[in-house]
């Protein structure tokens, strides 16, 4: 996607999940039923309450993620696809993603959901160890795993799993054998994300009481690197931080974030991110699911806010998100995005310091991207270069 060509996604949030893992602090609820209709039917009239702050917009992503949208009804998908589509331009290559588990029952709606109209699934495996699998609170096995990418790969047009890494105990050779069989049912994307210890989640609380203890940061590092080699030898380089993908094969809805591009937030919690009037936007959805759909059938949509960003703020949020990506932050669409040039969103003196510790790279035609040391430290990164 060049600078100048302008992206628009679609985030569908489907807040349920059978389970709640341990480690996530995802906007996500277990429910004993789940009124199928009544949700199906929030989220339409969410949309159709959103839709005149992006009248006029090419769709060119649509993200169903979690939760658990795999537990959605496929009519469901369905409903919100036919929508969207008959509420805007539909990009002739317009993306369809939808999140999964590995569980049999959703597998077996994969079929369904390929005809309703999702073309990519990304897959929450999250190891293929089973004794890990226990520790992080999977409801599946490793086998139950490896059935559902063979089950995806047959079925979509692209597919992609994830993996957690550097969890309490895990070694480097533990962890290079999960890589090796990862890589053996990978399609052209893998996400692998290091284990973090997450306010309010139960593995923080497990923390805080020493009855969970974290892997030391250095071998942490010392895994960073590694998988940054192993899965470059093998085709699949980091476009992201945590993101690994052949040329082109990057997830584009994603990339929209980090691109700092707009997108249209659906459903409890949602943000979005819309250029409305020349003013760029943020909004956010009602975050409990009960009081989300009780907010859409009272004013029309689940929002809670919708305030405009001071360009000073969006030009350091499109330094935040542009930082992760291995293309870095490009300044003609940072300047389109935000109202910013680049250049006037950085610390002359800190970029300086950056650059010359290895941290910070300039790019041809005046961009900046994190090394692959600062990707370790983007916290410090941003701290330093930016304004």
């Amino acid at each position: 996607m060049s600078a100048d060509a302008p992206a628009f996604g679609i985030y569908v949030h489907w807040p349920f999940c059978v389970a709640k893992c341990p480690y996530c602090d995802f906007n996500s609820h277990v429910r004993a039923s789940i009124d199928e209709e009544g949700w199906r039917a929030a989220l339409l009239a969410d949309l159709a309450g959103q839709a005149p702050r992006a009248r006029g917009r090419e769709v060119t992503s649509i993200f169903f993620g979690g939760g658990t949208p795999s537990l959605m009804a496929p009519a469901t998908v369905g409903a919100v696809l036919d929508r969207i589509a008959a509420t805007w331009t539909l990009a002739p290559d317009v993306e369809v993603t939808l999140e999964a588990n590995p569980a049999s029952a959703e597998v077996a709606r994969f079929r369904d959901l390929r005809a309703a109209g999702v073309a990519r699934v990304s897959i929450g495996v999250q190891s293929l160890d089973d004794a890990a699998l226990r520790i992080l609170g999977r409801a599946h096995g490793a086998a139950e795993a490896r059935r559902a990418i063979d089950a995806a790969a047959s079925t979509f047009v692209r597919h992609s799993f994830d993996l957690i890494y550097a969890r309490p105990g895990q070694d480097m050779a533990a962890w290079r054998a999960e890589l090796a069989a990862a890589l053996a049912l990978a399609g052209d994307h893998l996400s692998l994300y290091q284990l973090t210890f997450e306010p309010g989640t139960r593995f923080e609380q497990l923390r805080q009481r020493g009855d969970i203890v974290p892997l030391d940061p250095d071998v942490a590092g010392a895994m960073y690197e590694e998988t940054q080699d192993i899965l470059a030898a093998h085709g699949l380089p980091a476009y992201e931080v945590s993101n690994h993908a052949r040329p082109g094969q990057g997830s584009r809805h994603n990339l929209g974030y980090w691109r700092y591009e707009d997108y249209l937030g659906l459903g409890p919690g949602a943000h979005g991110r819309l250029t409305v009037d020349g003013a760029r936007r943020a909004t956010r959805g009602e975050r409990a699911p009960e009081s989300w759909m009780a907010r859409v059938a009272r004013q029309g949509d689940g929002l809670v806010e919708d305030v405009v960003v001071a360009p000073a703020d969006a030009a350091r949020e499109a330094l935040v998100m542009g930082l992760r990506l291995a293309e870095g932050v490009d300044p003609a669409r940072f300047a389109r995005c935000t109202g910013i040039a680049l250049d006037d969103a950085l610390d002359p003196r800190g970029l300086a310091r950056a650059i010359e510790g290895g941290f910070v790279a300039r790019m041809a035609g005046g961009g900046i991207a994190a090394t692959r040391a600062g990707l370790q430290v983007l916290d410090a990164v941003l701290a330093e270069v930016a304004r």
